[in-house]
């Protein structure tokens, strides 16, 4: 039990008590045998009914003080244990509310940074080699070259990135084919960053267009250790 709600009723009761007893002593007074008095004797009877009748009501008046007092205190400990729940359970769903949020931030940040699966065929001339090879046989193949040329674009982008679609250079190089800079590739699509078949199709283009062949570059990249 609270220690406030104890203090109060105990006040409450004394309050009771102290009317009751005042009551009861009125009472008491009525039901007493008074032998007829003198003319000062009946005054100072007046007088004392008078004094007993102020008691009671100043009892009463204390009682109904008391009560009064006893419900703005519990008022006052009600307002403020229900406010101490309701900071309470705010602090709790503001907390809840940033795990939830951080989370999704998370789940949203995995999922943009996700490897982008190759989801195209691998040829049979394709299937001894796996991961990102195995896709850039497959789609050297598609871009018009022999399966002859996969040796050499094999070992250019050995040295280029070790086949790595998110090998990063500090001077901004970026991907399979370590393109410069790496945002080069968006010209093919926009998960430059994440999908190596769009990093494989960004170098095979530049290949074709500058060295003509696979073996064409990794010729030159031979003897400039870069193409």
């Amino acid at each position: 039990m609270n220690r406030h709600w104890s203090r109060a009723g105990v006040r409450v009761a004394a309050v009771v008590l102290l009317v009751a007893g005042a009551a009861g002593g009125v009472q008491l007074g009525k039901g007493r045998h008074v032998e007829p008095l003198r003319a000062s004797g009946a005054s100072d009877l007046s007088l004392q009914a008078e004094a007993d009748e102020m008691q009671l009501l100043k009892a009463r008046q204390n009682a109904h003080v008391a009560a009064r007092a006893w419900q703005r205190e519990a008022e006052t400990e009600a307002a403020g244990k229900a406010a101490a729940e309701a900071k309470s359970a705010a602090g709790k769903a503001h907390a809840l509310a940033q795990r939830v949020t951080a989370k999704k931030a998370e789940d949203k940040a995995k999922k943009d940074n996700a490897t982008v699966p190759y989801k195209g065929p691998i040829p049979t001339s394709c299937k001894e080699f796996v991961g990102n090879r195995a896709t850039g046989c497959a789609l050297m193949l598609d871009a018009g070259f022999a399966i002859d040329q996969f040796p050499c674009l094999n070992s250019l982008f050995n040295k280029e990135s070790g086949w790595n679609h998110r090998a990063a250079n500090p001077n901004g190089a970026y991907g399979i084919p370590q393109a410069f800079p790496g945002s080069k590739m968006s010209s093919v699509a926009a998960d430059w960053k994440t999908n190596p078949a769009t990093q494989i199709k960004w170098g095979l283009g530049y290949v074709k267009g500058k060295y003509k062949t696979p073996c064409g570059a990794w010729s030159h990249w031979q003897s400039a250790h870069s193409y």
